[in-house]
């Protein structure tokens, strides 16, 4: 299963989010899982219950900071299927290639 998620504090005195957004992928890269971050994005690889584990330590991480939280999730849920953070974009890039 691939999750594409965005964890971003709301309000606050300051429209930069970069610390913030920092220290939920510092928590995503520590878990383990194979991962890619984006400028708007961080895509995590894994089974179910360890991929939403990674997010909702992520969230956590910014509730102890901040009083609100803005969490966007996408899953592409397919069983049975690895790398798959790597072989989309291939798969991509072959049809581009033609």
């Amino acid at each position: 299963m691939l999750v594409a998620f965005s964890v971003s504090p709301m309000g606050g005195d300051s429209d930069s989010v970069g610390g913030a957004v920092a220290a939920a992928v510092r928590v995503v890269r520590e878990s383990g899982l194979p991962n890619e971050t984006t400028s708007m994005f961080t895509t995590v690889e894994g089974e179910w219950d360890e991929v939403m584990a990674v997010v909702k330590r992520a969230t956590d991480v910014l509730l102890e900071q901040f009083p609100r939280v803005s969490l966007v999730l996408k899953a592409d849920i397919r069983p049975g299927r690895t790398d798959q953070l790597h072989a989309k974009v291939a798969t991509v890039e072959r049809h581009l290639a033609d």
